[in-house]
């Protein structure tokens, strides 16, 4: 089968633009990529190319958008925060439209002019992959060195710390792929039971996946959790939250890496902050 045609990072100069705008002129990296992705309308065939499997679950979409985003930035149209929100500058909001051949120009230009030694791209490169190196790291470790056994007691120990009580895993066969339960509750007052699949997957996770967990959930309870070290296609996310059908909740591959970090579940974050994976914590689950 033919690889998709995926759209280049200079492509994505303008639409990210756009979706920054659509946004209020301020997104999390989630939010602008759902918004470009709606905007362009790009095929679920095209959503599912994953830049360097065996590294990352970063769908190539995503890559790219990363790229534009760091472009954008040097060329001064876009900032960021601490907290990894992504905004328009006044220069940004200014302009409608960029010629994204004079942004990639720029850009370089000024690169070169920093250290003439650096090649633009590798120094461009490496200032956009300095935030995503712990992720890839991590990604390894879960999906490598981690046994199936020890992602489901590292989803147990997270839900925990995130509140949830009663957390059971049970991994029955023939289950329709749940993997525990647990009861989640809101203000000390009010609790639901959550039934939860956690996989380990490379790649992206489907809406027949959704389905078929869905229809392990039926009768039994009201809300569902899915978690995953990749990601999940739009058709996955429109099916979680299908109009009439019961709620299910996604957790990917970048959300669960924010997640361990803030619980610091074997992630820590150094006062330089230069982030490192504890392996022999995840070695020890």
């Amino acid at each position: 089968m033919p690889t998709p045609l995926i759209p280049s990072y200079d492509s994505c100069f303008n639409p990210v633009l756009k979706a920054l705008r659509a946004l209020g002129g301020s997104a999390s990296i989630q939010e602008l990529y759902d918004k470009v992705v709606e905007q362009e309308g790009y095929s679920d065939e095209v959503l599912a190319v994953v830049h360097e499997p065996e590294k990352s679950e970063q769908t190539e979409i995503a890559y790219r958008l990363a790229w534009a985003r760091t472009y954008l930035k040097k060329y001064g149209l876009l900032e960021n925060s601490a907290r990894g929100i992504w905004s328009l500058t006044p220069k940004g909001n200014q302009v409608e439209g960029i010629d994204p051949r004079e942004v990639v120009k720029t850009v370089r230009s000024l690169a070169k002019k920093q250290d003439p030694k650096v090649e633009p791209e590798v120094e461009v490169s490496a200032e956009m992959n300095a935030e995503e190196s712990w992720k890839q790291e991590l990604y390894q470790v879960l999906t490598q060195k981690l046994s199936p056994a020890g992602f489901e007691r590292l989803v147990q120990r997270l839900l925990r710390e995130s509140g949830f009580t009663q957390v059971e895993v049970t991994g029955r066969t023939n289950d329709g792929g749940i993997d525990g339960k647990g009861i989640a509750r809101t203000h000390g007052l009010l609790s639901f039971h959550v039934l939860f699949q956690c996989k380990r997957y490379r790649g992206t996770v489907g809406a027949p996946e959704i389905r078929d967990f869905r229809g392990a959930m039926v009768g039994r309870t009201d809300k569902g959790l899915f978690i995953t070290t990749g990601t999940f296609t739009p058709a996955a996310v429109k099916e979680a939250t299908r109009d009439g059908a019961p709620a299910i909740d996604l957790v990917d591959g970048n959300e669960l890496a924010n997640k361990l970090r803030e619980m610091h579940l074997g992630v820590q974050t150094k006062m330089v902050e230069a982030i490192s994976i504890d392996h022999s914590w995840f070695e020890a689950i």
